[in-house]
């Protein structure tokens, strides 16, 4: 093996030295790396915003994967978290859902049914009533010629108060009760047998229905002369 051969050989080897090397570094930044990022975990991103007191469901949410150690303790990794649970204040979206996010929905008791009816915004208390509040439900009625005065009545007290749902506008054209609002919130109940009738008997007759909300750890108990008031008891 003449020189010329001979450098040829220590340039070859010098090469395969820089290149393990070059490769052994590589593999110490990759290690590296993984050693500060950790493993990689399933969350769910919100994809828009959620109004508070909405039922979820699975198409509310994006699945991303990001490092566990980037990850809140109280991400939401599993998506059968959110089964009958609702929000508990606006859910932005592009955010991480999280398990504070979100409660439980008020269930129903034994013997109650639910039902849900339109409630004028300006008239609900806006904005004040949620999920497992307790309110009086108030309707008016008009005066019947020749009779009846026009008098308004608590049909239900306590009622406990099972969803909230978003402004909604309301078609109005038509309604032979006069003016009334274009847009209302759909507010769901849970009631008994009674109660429900005379919620759906309001809500059929009556000129306006509107929610009174009642203080938390407080229950009104009216008197069958309390459920009803007319003009004349003031006099």
């Amino acid at each position: 093996m003449n020189s010329r051969q001979r450098r040829g050989v220590l340039l070859l080897l010098l090469s395969v030295l820089c290149a393990l090397g070059a490769f052994a570094g590589v593999l110490s930044v990759i290690s590296d790396a993984n050693a500060k990022v950790g493993p990689e975990v399933t969350a769910y991103r919100i994809r828009k915003d959620v109004p508070p007191y909405t039922a979820l469901d699975e198409g509310q949410f994006e699945k991303i994967s990001m490092p566990r150690r980037w990850l809140s303790a109280n991400a939401v990794t599993d998506l059968s978290q959110i089964r009958g649970k609702i929000a508990v204040t606006t859910l932005q979206g592009g955010s991480l859902l999280q398990t504070d996010m979100i409660v439980k929905r008020p269930a129903l008791r034994p013997g109650q049914q639910e039902i849900a009816i339109m409630i004028d915004a300006a008239t609900g208390v806006a904005g004040k009533i949620t999920p497992g509040a307790t309110v009086n439900i108030y309707a008016t009625f008009a005066a019947e010629r020749g009779g009846t005065p026009a008098q308004s009545k608590v049909i239900v007290s306590n009622a406990r108060v099972l969803d909230v749902g978003t402004l909604t506008p309301i078609d109005a054209k038509g309604d032979d009760r006069g003016n009334r609002a274009t847009e209302a919130v759909p507010i769901t109940f849970a009631l008994s047998t009674l109660d429900t009738q005379r919620v759906a008997y309001a809500e059929s007759f009556a000129e306006h229905v509107r929610l009174a909300l009642v203080a938390p750890g407080s229950e009104d108990t009216l008197t069958p002369g309390d459920r009803t008031y007319t003009l004349d008891k003031d006099k």
